[in-house]
């Protein structure tokens, strides 16, 4: 172990030590410690001066143990991984720089049940960081995420009531996978109401109720992938693009969200569908630095239409002033 870590991350990870090896010997805990037998002795007082009930004995199969039955506190930390919590807390939910929000709450208990001088790190950087709010929250409801995370671990089928950009409905499911892409959270599924995958996002999951059936996944489920080619699938309008670009050239600059590219004598054509024909011209396909064309889908031809006209006007001289 490196000579300048603190004697309080020692100390905690003597009691990883104590822990998962009962019956240490002082040479054999000064060893992983990195310290002297009688550093390690000395660090065995500190516990002991702390509250933790270390025994030790003589002999042949002598060495510290931590006493049966004793229950320690359930966080041990050491201050770099308490700093690197907080900071992956705020990174993913801003709100929980306040106490009064329940992701901040929970990190509340967590900072006050470590021990002093790591608290007091953690507790400056939580309250002296500035976070800035979400711009579009989407936070699942923790006991509906639980709910369906247990039944892909036990492979139940389920009943849920899902609020869709069309309306709401009811439907039977068999759910494959839970999925957390760019702080969204979803549900990678197989629907029995349309006999196909479809992926699902959990703020929009309502009520959940097992059916009593079991569940069935593909083998080899890849959920990540097959999220990512879903999520390209099944939108309100159309999308056609043909790029006079070989495949290997423009699949870099497409994201699986845009549909399914594949090539073609000429190039390669990205088919895909969006609910937002604005945005899938503006912020994706004018970024790709390979000719294309429009070829389907009448809303995505006006929305490039539109763009192709404002920037056109960009470069018209500007009135005299």
């Amino acid at each position: 172990m490196p000579s300048d870590i603190s004697p309080t991350a020692r100390a905690l990870r003597a009691v990883e030590i104590l822990q998962a090896r009962p019956g240490v010997t002082a040479a054999e805990l000064g060893q992983r410690l990195g310290v002297t037998e009688r550093a390690a002795r000395r660090y065995v007082g500190i516990l002991r001066e702390a509250g933790i009930p270390v025994e030790s004995a003589r002999g042949l199969h002598g060495g510290y143990r931590i006493r049966r039955g004793k229950r320690l506190p359930p966080v041990v930390f050491t201050e770099p991984e308490a700093l690197s919590m907080v900071m992956a807390v705020l990174d993913g939910h801003p709100a929980a720089t306040d106490p009064a929000d329940l992701v901040g709450g929970a990190l509340t208990k967590v900072i006050q049940a470590l021990p002093e001088q790591v608290g007091q790190q953690a507790a400056a950087l939580r309250d002296h960081a500035a976070a800035a709010p979400d711009r579009y929250p989407a936070r699942p409801d923790p006991g509906v995420t639980s709910t369906l995370v247990t039944a892909v671990a036990e492979r139940r089928r389920l009943r849920v009531t899902y609020r869709g950009d069309r309306g709401q409905w009811e439907e039977e499911l068999d759910p494959w996978a839970v999925v957390v892409r760019y702080g969204r959270w979803y549900l990678l599924c197989h629907s029995h109401r349309v006999d196909a995958i479809r992926t699902y996002r959990i703020d929009r999951v309502g009520a959940v109720a097992q059916t009593g059936a079991e569940s069935t996944a593909p083998d080899g489920l890849d959920p990540v992938a097959v999220l990512e080619q879903n999520l390209g699938a099944g939108w309100t309008f159309p999308t056609r693009v043909v790029f006079a670009a070989p495949q290997a050239e423009v699949a870099p600059w497409i994201r699986p969200v845009m549909g399914r590219l594949t090539p073609t004598e000429s190039g390669c054509v990205l088919v895909g569908s969006t609910n937002n024909p604005t945005a899938y011209a503006q912020e994706w396909l004018a970024r790709i630095p390979f000719d294309f064309q429009v070829a389907g889908g009448p809303e995505l031809r006006d929305a490039m239409a539109t763009l192709a006209a404002r920037l056109a006007a960009a470069l018209q001289p500007c009135p005299a002033t």
